[in-house]
């Protein structure tokens, strides 16, 4: 299932960890495991943030991918099912069809 996870990193934990000399590697561990098909970089509410959409086989797999930003980064992590332009279309297309059903049920 196609996922969104957003991850919003505590700044004073990162700081830390630059001052420390850490680089990129956390963040190419976490491409490197969701192997997303897109990735950003971003700013929320001043904090440093990525998103990712990804492919979840398993949901089993969310405690593998999250827990490192919880542990390394003290992350705020939202992670939930998302759709593209296509699949939002359909679905909505699903759901008028649907409920102009149950219109008709109810009306009769």
């Amino acid at each position: 299932m196609r996922m969104m996870l957003k991850a919003v990193y505590d700044t004073e934990a990162v700081n830390e960890f630059f001052r420390g000399g850490g680089t990129t590697e956390g963040i190419d561990q976490l491409v490197e495991s969701l192997q997303p098909e897109a990735f950003y970089a971003v700013n929320e509410d001043g904090q440093r943030a990525v998103i990712a959409v990804f492919d979840l086989a398993d949901p089993s797999q969310l405690p593998e991918i999250v827990e490192p930003l919880y542990q390394q980064g003290k992350a705020k992590v939202t992670v939930g099912p998302c759709m593209n332009l296509e699949e939002l279309k359909r679905g909505v297309e699903a759901a008028v069809r649907r409920m102009q059903d149950m219109q008709g049920q109810s009306t009769q």
